[in-house]
């Protein structure tokens, strides 16, 4: 499967362009033979621009995630729409009367929604995301390209034990959008790549690139084979990066050092 991770350019609260960004990006990607587009998270509004959640905060069959399907449709290609901020009293048959979420939506080439990722953990430290969102509780997975794919988002890589869950449910291949800045440089490098060496997963990490005055995302997308291997990444600029991802791969680094057999729970 061709994965594409779509490093874009976000500006705080400026959905209409984010999103004309990210469309665009779509259909870059799927021109060049992408399988799989990735949006970072908070693609539309902008993680940090938290004044700005309550009033931009969409159902999951609103405009941005609307468009995003729209776009996948027309391009035949799969689109991770990672995130928006999920507005749970309007959505139908979502989890809560109330409250926001951090939610990623899964699209399969037809624009059928595959799965939905609700952020499990929110980050408190000088950010008001853990004030102003509700964490997610459900981990899904969807049949993907040859894989079981799941989705965690930025935050969520500091937190192994969500992982191994993942492992537990066959999971090989994990989609990570995320708002990741600096200086934490060597975070974003390490944590990754260790969740794909300690699953023998493929880890699919996309970030944005953006500055918000007192935060500025430090690009870097990067996808990491079974091995822990970096096989495609960028630096801090807007583009995209394209990997070929074989599920084939996982079983047979599995098949080759299998230490998740030798697991005492």
């Amino acid at each position: 499967m061709d994965v594409a991770l779509a490093q874009l350019h976000v500006e705080g609260a400026a959905v209409d362009a984010n999103v004309d960004r990210a469309v665009a990006a779509v259909e870059e990607a799927a021109a060049a033979g992408a399988d799989l587009v990735c949006l970072p998270e908070l693609f539309n509004v902008g993680f940090f621009a938290f004044e700005a959640y309550r009033d931009l905060a969409e159902p999951l069959d609103g405009p941005t995630l609307s468009a995003v399907r729209d776009a996948a449709v027309d391009a035949g290609v799969a689109v991770l729409a990672g995130s928006v901020v999920e507005d749970l009293a309007a959505t139908d048959g979502g989890p809560a009367d109330e409250g926001l979420a951090n939610t990623s939506v899964l699209f399969d080439a037809g624009g059928d929604r595959l799965l939905a990722y609700r952020k499990h953990h929110l980050f408190g430290y000088e950010s008001a995301e853990a004030e102003l969102l509700t964490p997610g509780e459900a981990v899904p997975t969807a049949d993907l390209g040859g894989f079981t794919a799941a989705v965690t988002t930025c935050y969520d890589l500091r937190f192994p034990e969500l992982y191994r869950g993942l492992v537990d449910d066959g999971v090989d291949l994990v989609l990570v959008p995320s708002a990741w800045p600096y200086p934490r440089v060597e975070h974003w490098t390490l944590l990754p790549q260790a969740r794909a060496v300690e699953n023998l997963a493929y880890v699919a990490a996309v970030n944005g690139s953006g500055d918000f005055g007192d935060a500025e995302l430090l690009g870097r997308s990067t996808v990491y084979d079974p091995w822990g291997t970096p096989v495609a990444s960028t630096g801090d600029q807007p583009g995209v990066v394209y990997a070929d991802l074989d599920p084939g791969r996982v079983a047979s680094v599995r098949e080759d050092f299998p230490a998740l057999d030798d697991r005492r729970r």
